[in-house]
């Protein structure tokens, strides 16, 4: 199938949040063919410009890879004129993601209330720590807070020890893909009708949402869960082995799949164990069956196991670290990863989750702060001589100009 332009084309995004979850949710709005003006304040930008080490010539490695394919406008809120500046972009906008806090939204005048009223076809993205209601609505969040909060942490560690984060930016990413997917639901009843939508997404809603499985077998009466190393699962067996020389695992999810992994490991008997012939039995005695097979994988290395194992289609990878995953031949195969351009590929984003057959992937490099200030603000309406004015009032920036505090 040749080459499209993506689904979302046409469609214009304003993108006022800053970190990693609001830059991530708009990159893969853009990545889908929507137009992405990134209004970021003078002097800094989004916050995530200074999260390093890493850099690159000065570029952060993790801002670069949650902002491609996005334009950068500078404008001062505190002053009028950039307010204003904001409210016409907002005019001719589709989209508008934020994630400032609410009450200083109303003194911007920017409250999803106030813009609805202003530009009703506008879907309205508010991303939060908390939510925009409750009693912590006001609260400052992040990816840490939400997975301790939400119970995410309380299960994730050694078995014995104490809890531990998802050592990566689980629920900015995670909450940045929950608002893409409401952002697009939205935009296609705007299409239709031209209604616009107040849309709600939190971290602690993703997190929780990650956690559905764990709360729901909690609440049906499953004892409260802790930190396992990766054994405790409703499935057995589902869990980490070690091998001659490497971590390797095993995931059993049907009782086809343990009876042929019985048989890879020379334990027909244990297929033939009444009291292990379904997923309960093996659970109920997931210990007996770790004793009984771990020492026979540590008997031969993990690449002649994966290879009979794989042999057999019995899910199991190896646990690999960075510099195997990113030589990986299936994430080679899949371009899974984009050098940013102009970068000598020493910065790296990844690509979207998700494949459209009929849309080539765009990669475009994360912009420079301000580096289209003038051309989003001509596009948007405004003259040069009252784009120059903005500039010397301080109400809009160019380039990386930085202002004093």
């Amino acid at each position: 199938m040749s080459a499209t332009l993506g689904p979302l084309e046409g469609v214009r995004v304003v993108d006022m949040t800053t970190s990693y979850a609001g830059p991530t949710a708009a990159m893969y709005l853009a990545d889908l063919g929507a137009t992405v003006i990134k209004v970021e304040r003078p002097g800094a930008g989004d916050d995530a410009r200074a999260w390093g080490p890493p850099f690159v010539d000065g570029a952060s490695a993790w801002f670069a890879s949650a902002n491609r394919n996005k334009k950068s406008v500078v404008l001062n809120l505190r002053h009028a004129e950039g307010r204003e500046a904001l409210l016409h972009l907002l005019d001719g906008a589709d989209v508008f993601l934020q994630n400032m806090n609410p009450s200083k939204l109303v003194r911007l005048g920017i409250d999803g209330e106030s813009i609805s009223r202003r530009n009703p076809r506008l879907v309205y993205c508010a991303m939060s720590g908390f939510g925009q209601d409750g009693p912590d609505s006001d609260l400052p969040g992040y990816d840490l807070v939400a997975q301790a909060r939400s119970g995410l942490m309380s299960v994730t560690g050694a078995k014995g020890g104490a809890p531990q984060r998802v050592s990566t930016a689980l629920s900015d990413v995670v909450t940045g893909m929950s608002a893409a997917i409401a952002v697009s639901a939205a935009l296609v009843r705007q299409r239709a009708n031209g209604q616009g939508e107040l849309i709600d997404v939190s971290l602690l809603d993703t997190d929780l949402a990650l956690m559905a499985p764990r709360i729901a077998a909690y609440s049906a009466g499953e004892p409260e869960p802790q930190p396992s190393g990766g054994t405790d699962s409703v499935l057995a067996v589902y869990q980490p082995f070690e091998t001659a020389d490497r971590t390797i695992v095993i995931a059993i999810g049907n009782d086809s799949l343990w009876h042929r992994f019985c048989d890879v490991v020379g334990r027909a008997d244990l297929g033939a164990a009444p009291d292990l012939a379904d997923n309960a039995g093996r659970r109920a005695h997931r210990d007996r069956i770790t004793v009984t097979v771990a020492p026979m994988l540590r008997k031969r290395p993990a690449h002649e196991w994966l290879a009979e194992f794989n042999k057999a289609k019995i899910p199991c990878a190896l646990v690999q670290s960075l510099s195997e995953v990113v030589k990986d031949p299936q994430v080679i195969a899949r371009g899974a990863l984009l050098p940013v351009p102009g970068s000598g590929g020493e910065l790296v984003s990844v690509r979207s989750p998700f494949r459209l057959a009929s849309v080539a992937p765009r990669n475009e490099r994360f912009p420079d702060l301000g580096a289209d200030t003038r051309t989003v603000l001509t596009e948007a309406g405004y003259t040069e001589e009252q784009v120059d004015a903005l500039i010397a009032a301080d109400a809009a920036f160019e380039g990386s100009t930085e202002v004093s505090a």
